[in-house]
């Protein structure tokens, strides 16, 4: 498929509905990669999310259930004493 559009000011490019249609990850507020493959080439790809959201969420999960060492700190103030010693 192949279309002809306008970079308007500020490099703003509209992808046209026959594209947005014809290829379903285009979606507003869709994450994508713009690479320059040649001087009059620029390819856009849907961004690859490399984070593993499940096992962030595991992770914030586990820390959270965590419990204190009787220390008598928090969190943010062992993160601050943390951050301060490296």
């Amino acid at each position: 498929m192949k279309t002809v559009s306008i970079v308007r000011n500020r490099g703003q490019l509209t992808i046209p509905d026959s594209i947005r249609k014809f290829v379903p990850w285009v979606n507003p507020m869709s994450a994508v990669t713009i690479s320059v493959i040649k001087p009059d080439e620029i390819v856009i790809k849907p961004h690859k999310n490399q984070l593993n959201w499940n096992r962030i969420w595991a992770g914030i999960k586990k820390s959270r259930a965590l419990k204190g060492t009787g220390r008598g700190i928090s969190a943010v103030e062992f993160l601050s004493q943390d951050r301060k010693s490296h």
